[in-house]
Formats: structure tokens, sequence, C-alpha cells
């Protein structure tokens, strides 16, 4: 055998537990309630397209937008007749993460219920991972 010869062994593997893979994002039925109408107004839009980008006092942030089209790079969600894009950038920080959409007195937003959050800054806008 020479110097650049690698062995290797193959084994198989029949009592291995599949773990089940985590949503990159899921929508409430109010977030998918509210996605459809906003699309619904805009048309033209197949989507909406969430990300992060750095701001805030925490570093990182949300963001919303309408889409045209989906870029090679985005994951895409499809749930109950509504599409979402992840941006490449956001799809990390997102993984399990569930949309929502909640209306008050005073307010009316999307809420992302992550799990993979350390910290967040006092009015809620800015996060870190």
């Amino acid at each position: 055998m020479s110097a650049s010869m690698v062995r290797a062994t193959v084994r198989a593997v029949s009592k291995r537990k599949i773990l089940p893979t985590r949503a990159a994002l899921t929508l409430t039925p109010s977030a998918v309630n509210r996605i459809s109408l906003l699309l619904k107004n805009k048309p033209g839009f197949i989507a909406m397209k969430v990300g992060v980008r750095t701001r805030g006092c925490n570093g990182l942030t949300y963001t919303l937008d309408y889409t045209k089209e989906k870029d090679k790079s985005d994951e895409e969600v499809l749930q109950d007749g509504v599409r979402v894009f992840i941006e490449k950038k956001a799809q990390l920080t997102l993984l399990g993460t569930e949309m929502d959409y909640v209306e008050s007195k005073l307010s009316s937003e999307f809420v992302f219920n992550n799990p993979n959050i350390k910290g967040t800054c006092g009015c809620g806008e800015s996060f870190n991972i």
C-alpha cells in the first residue's frame, strides 16, 4: 500500500434515531392572515421577505419587505398558502422561530418568538445571538 492511499470502513447503522428537522420559520394563524391581507393589497408582489440587519443597541434587528421574486439563496417557507422568503444572512438566526401578528389598542406588529436569542435591548427592537 502506498503512502497516499487512505483506508475507510463502512458500517450499516440500523437502530439510529433520525432527528426531525426544525422548520426555518413557522407562522401563527394571525400572521398568515395578516401577510395574506398585505399581499392582496400589493398586486405584483408574491411574498414577504424576512431579513436581519445590524442596527440598534443589541446588534441585529428584523426587516420585512415585499418581494416580487425569490433570490437564489433565499429559503422559502410556504404555509397555508402564504409565502415568506428568508434572506441568506437571516437563515441561521431565524431557525426554529415562530412569527406572530399581534394587535393591541396602541399598536399592531409582527412578533418573532425566537429561541436562539441570547439578549434583547430594553425596547425589544434589537437582539443578539
